[in-house]
């Protein structure tokens, strides 16, 4: 293993584990800007009354958003909620993700790509809207 990986797998470790051991039940989706719906049953998210056409890993990460809008979410939290082997990917990897969401969002409402939002040097956060 290479160091980096080594201490990506630690750090991903203790944040799983930081909480004591225990893990909170998610809580219901919210509607951020009354854009965005979640239907569990199907796992799919829609826009605007659209079924976005996501990937795995889209899905998840804009499901762990959605689940807490306005929290902000370092790309680390997201790796560890989004990816079952944070350790493989890097964090960079959230960046392309997310560009790639907000581009799908984008095709369906252009207002709707701005529901996601970068926090400069802290993460991203889905804002309710205005």
């Amino acid at each position: 293993f290479s160091p980096r990986e080594v201490v990506a797998r630690v750090r991903a470790i203790l944040r799983r584990t930081d909480n004591g051991g225990t893990t909170a039940a998610p809580s219901p989706p919210a509607n951020p800007g009354g854009l965005l719906h979640h239907d569990p049953a199907a796992m799919r998210i829609h826009c605007a009354g659209t079924a976005l056409d996501l990937t795995a890993h889209e899905y998840k990460l804009l499901l762990v958003l959605l689940e807490a809008p306005g929290r902000v979410f370092t790309r680390d939290q997201l790796l560890d909620r989004a990816w079952d082997d944070p350790g493989a990917v890097t964090d960079r990897t959230i960046d392309a993700h997310i560009k790639s969401i907000r581009s799908k969002l984008r095709a369906i409402d252009n207002e709707a790509a701005d529901l996601i939002q970068t926090r400069r040097g802290l993460g991203y956060v889905l804002v309710s809207g205005s």
